[in-house]
């Protein structure tokens, strides 16, 4: 045994002495938990028709605009369940989590390249946390700079370039735009 391997069995030995024991886990939880949980785990009918739907919306309507798809599975991370310190009811809890989180992710890429796409312009005001294209679209109200700017920013999807030939890329931002010029 090597002492990697040993290291490895000691860690998970450790994580499953703090792993809580399913029956008292759902005796000591509140029961407000347990009434809430069926709203809370039906979000997921409506997020699973999300993700399909969008898949099927991108795969249908990208390609017609040259618009590179969102490889899926690069926003769908779901692995807790292989941590030994979870009990069934939590390891449950974090798959859908996961699932949602990367959801969110994914429908954000698509939008964000429909965005691009369609309406590359900023809002007249400030949004929190936009996504990591819209730094690069044209200001509001600068009519000059779409019209220039709009044919460029609808192929300035960065990726590698195997990944455009084969119809999709990564989660990257939007290669630069030339630099405007100034009116003096």
């Amino acid at each position: 045994m090597t002492a990697a391997h040993r290291v490895n069995k000691d860690i998970r030995r450790a994580h499953l002495a703090l792993k809580p024991r399913l029956l008292p886990f759902i005796l000591h939880g509140r029961p407000l938990m347990f009434l809430i949980a069926p709203l809370i785990y039906s979000v997921a009918l409506p997020l699973l028709c999300l993700d399909l739907w969008l898949t099927a919306y991108q795969w249908l309507c990208f390609p017609v605009f040259g618009i590179p798809k969102v490889r899926r599975r690069d926003y769908f991370v779901i692995d807790h369940q292989r941590l030994a310190y979870l009990n069934a009811i939590e390891k449950l809890n974090c798959v859908y989590c996961s699932y949602a989180n990367g959801t969110a992710a994914y429908v954000r890429e698509v939008a964000a390249r429909t965005e691009q796409y369609w309406c590359p312009i900023k809002h007249a005001s400030a949004i929190p946390n936009p996504h990591n294209r819209y730094h690069h679209f044209v200001d509001f109200g600068d009519a000059q700079g779409y019209r220039r700017e709009l044919e460029h920013l609808r192929r300035a999807f960065a990726g590698p370039k195997a990944d455009q030939r084969a119809g999709t890329a990564p989660p990257v931002t939007v290669a630069p735009c030339p630099p405007r010029r100034r009116r003096q």
